[in-house]
């Protein structure tokens, strides 16, 4: 499952900004080219600071905490390669999220280093995981062109399959399954936590337990 993005982690990682720095010994700062010192718990922002500066910072920020995404998949897949036996014990280490590092790295698995759009957010890439390699690509290719935001990408794919269109998630039918209103409720309420495609949060909740499994049998 992919329950925490990369505009969650974001969301936790930057706190309120603070005008002094004075006093805290968690300040480490590094200036950017707008003015604005970044520290290990927030951002410092002037008191008078020009719109298009504070613009021009925010998509500096979300180019940090996307890229981030990507990296630290990369990073949990290599681990997973080289070091099966302790790649978990660096993750502990290192005081990460596992469950959202797996997220991370299911989503870089799908795409090779080549085959991510520079123009797009990790988001964009997530919403389009599950679907065959050249769903993907023609997926991405129009949310380039048409500028879509993830939004708009995930409303586009769920419009085509409304009218039968032909990106079909798997060209292969899974077998029907009898479950409990209940359930298939729980799962609706969490897709719609997540603000996820239901359809797509099934299947990547499956792909997200079948890493799992593969991984402990693995290591």
């Amino acid at each position: 499952m992919l329950p925490h993005s990369s505009e969650e982690v974001s969301r936790r990682s930057l706190l309120p900004a603070q005008r002094t720095g004075k006093g805290n010994p968690h300040v480490r700062n590094a200036r950017t080219d707008n003015g604005i010192l970044t520290t290990r718990v927030g951002l410092m922002i002037p008191n008078l600071l020009a719109f298009d500066r504070w613009e021009r910072a925010g998509h500096q920020i979300f180019r940090i905490v996307d890229s981030s995404a990507w990296c630290l998949g990369d990073w949990l897949l290599y681990g997973q390669e080289q070091y099966a036996d302790r790649y978990r014990q660096a993750v502990e280490a290192a005081g990460l999220d596992y469950q959202t590092l797996r997220n991370y790295a299911w989503v870089a698995r799908k795409f090779e280093l080549d085959r991510r759009r520079h123009g797009l957010s990790f988001q964009h890439h997530a919403e389009v995981a599950a679907l065959p390699a050249q769903e993907q690509d023609q997926w991405l290719t129009r949310a380039e062109q048409a500028r879509w935001s993830r939004n708009q990408l995930r409303n586009q794919i769920r419009e085509s399959r409304k009218l039968g269109g032909d990106h079909k998630v798997d060209n292969a039918a899974l077998p029907r399954l009898n479950v409990e209103q209940e359930r298939i409720e729980r799962w609706r309420k969490a897709a719609r936590i997540s603000d996820t495609a239901f359809e797509h949060w099934v299947l990547t909740a499956l792909d997200s337990a079948a890493t799992q499994e593969l991984e402990e049998a693995a290591g």
